[in-house]
């Protein structure tokens, strides 16, 4: 019987030390890809997520870590460039591009760059120490598709990689709140005095209509999941709703014929 690993989806890396593979640490190893030639993942095979980190402990940390908590195939890369290589032969849903220093300093925004053009159609996550507003906005006008600093949870990292694969985009409310409460508090304090629910109340309405799971939502407002889960409660009750959907819906109608929330 053929060892069942031959359709698996992950890259071994096999050490050689004049190969032409990636170079890592002074030696060199060649990422041997388990697919089909033609890259496509075989039935019932789940598509990879793609790491690329160039420290090697972090890198293999981080690919071990997601690997754990999310129950999806990954494979990690030093650097873009060993990714290019073999990516026509792998079959990967997503990317998270771990940088070192800030996302617009010019390495990285090569590399964000790189992985945002056409030829590579992969949404890519970016984890980063940096939490300041423009860069964060640097980095999502780049092309990237999410931006998590590294001070978050991993299970928060697994959430948003779940939102981008399904196409939506991700940014911390909590790291862009110091640049626009100067010019939305005003505005804000009057929607909230006015409207139907109250502050924190209107902030998760925000969230369930943007579609964010419990643990985003949490980790942005600063609160526990269980608080969410409570005022998801007491919002469903003054609108009457039944399920999460219809009070994005309500909430949309209520936007949409100008009345505050």
């Amino acid at each position: 019987m053929r060892d069942r690993r031959e359709n698996s989806c992950e890259l071994r890396e096999i050490g050689r030390p004049h190969s032409a593979g990636a170079s890592i640490n002074g030696g060199s190893r060649e990422l041997v890809p388990l697919v089909a030639p033609n890259g496509e993942a075989s039935a019932g095979e789940a598509a990879a997520i793609v790491v690329i980190e160039k420290r090697a402990l972090v890198r293999e940390c981080l690919a071990r870590c997601l690997k754990a908590v999310s129950g999806h195939v990954v494979i990690s890369f030093p650097s873009v460039d060993s990714w290019t290589e073999v990516r026509n032969n792998v079959s990967a849903s997503l990317i998270v591009l771990s940088i070192v220093g800030k996302p617009n300093d010019p390495e990285p925004q090569r590399e964000i760059s790189r992985l945002s053009k056409p030829s590579n159609p992969l949404p890519t996550i970016l984890v980063s120490d940096a939490e300041e507003p423009d860069q964060i906005v640097d980095a999502i006008s780049g092309g990237a598709r999410g931006y998590i600093p590294t001070s978050v949870p991993l299970d928060v990292l697994v959430e948003v990689m779940r939102l981008v694969k399904a196409g939506g985009t991700f940014v911390p409310a909590s790291s862009l709140i110091a640049a626009t409460r100067s010019n939305d508090g005003t505005m804000a304090s009057q929607q909230n005095g006015n409207g139907l629910f109250t502050a924190r109340q209107a902030a998760v309405v925000e969230a369930l209509r943007r579609g964010k799971a419990n643990k985003i939502i949490a980790y942005e407002l600063n609160m526990r999941e269980s608080t969410v889960k409570v005022h998801i409660r007491n919002i469903m009750k003054k609108l009457k709703a039944r399920n999460r959907t219809e009070v994005a819906f309500m909430t949309n109608e209520l936007m949409r014929n100008g009345r505050a929330v």
